[in-house]
């Protein structure tokens, strides 16, 4: 099977519709499975870059679109889901296509891991009023006297990493540090895969993620996110990169905002070990799908 992954803007879905021709010219049947947290959900097709109707209709994605706005969903939700998908498309001599820019869920779909349960709704909410009322800093101490080596990784201004470890210790489990947390960059994989890691020049990135910006609103994407925080977005729907911003009428800070996390998302790539790294810039679908296969020995 194979796996695409990369920074938001760099043409992930391009590729890997050039991936499902060529496959189908060598007689294969593709089939993509998004590995995005926010692609999950249903009514946020612009902001987040899901495949379009059309695009869908060219190549078969599971796991876009299917999450109503107003739940919540997890890393640990969507790993059986991910690997139900993937083996029953191998079952069916089908070749699966995992692509998408969230790394965690990436890492799930592709391994076996032993994640964390998710928190109750009414827990997280707990959580986060209580940061809220005493500070992070405060939050941080306390979280330094419960979990010393949890607390060393998690910088005092880090929210959402506060409310995740002050979770975990009201559920009974202890936060994980560095030691642990390597199992998702060292499990082996479920099944042989080619993971393929797109990258491009900095500039060049930028300057795609400007303009797709300008598309998305071209495209309607503000009232798309009128429309999502009308109808109760959930928290977890909330994190799309530019919701905040564009409720704000602020499409500079989306831009930065967004540039901001392709580069960690690239900070990210260069910690797996076992990615092939594609440079994209200035190239083809076509070109960096001929790559690919070749790579793949197909």
């Amino acid at each position: 099977m194979l796996a695409l992954f990369g920074p938001t803007g760099v043409g992930k879905t391009a590729v890997a519709l050039a991936l499902a021709s060529s496959l189908r010219e060598g007689g294969e049947d593709p089939v993509a499975i998004g590995s995005d947290a926010l692609q999950a959900y249903r009514g946020l097709e612009i902001l987040t870059g899901a495949a379009s109707p059309d695009q869908r209709r060219e190549l078969a994605h599971r796991l876009v679109g299917f999450r109503p706005l107003t739940s919540t969903f997890s890393a640990g939700e969507y790993a059986p889901l991910a690997h139900v998908e993937i083996d029953g498309a191998l079952e069916a001599g089908r070749t699966p296509i995992v692509v998408g820019g969230t790394g965690l869920y990436l890492q799930v779909a592709l391994r076996e891991l032993d994640l964390r349960p998710p928190p109750p709704p009414e827990l997280r909410e707990r959580v986060a009023a209580r940061i809220a009322a005493e500070g992070p800093a405060a939050m941080h101490a306390h979280l330094a006297e419960q979990a010393p080596a949890a607390a060393g990784e998690i910088a005092p201004t880090d929210r959402s990493r506060l409310i995740r470890a002050h979770e975990l210790l009201a559920m009974g489990e202890r936060p994980p540090a560095v030691a642990s947390r390597s199992r998702l960059w060292n499990a082996p994989l479920r099944h042989p895969t080619l993971l393929c890691g797109l990258v491009m020049d900095r500039a060049a990135l930028y300057e795609r993620i400007d303009a797709r910006v300008d598309a998305m609103l071209a495209a309607g994407v503000a009232d798309e996110v009128a429309r999502a925080d009308a109808a109760g977005a959930s928290p977890t729907a909330r994190k799309a990169l530019g919701f905040a911003e564009l409720l704000a009428g602020d499409v500079e800070a989306m831009k930065r905002r967004t540039r901001n996390y392709a580069k960690r998302q690239l900070t990210w790539m260069r910690r797996l070990t076992d990615v092939a790294l594609i440079d994209a810039t200035a190239r083809e679908p076509q070109a960096i799908a001929a790559e690919i296969l070749a790579s793949a020995g197909r």
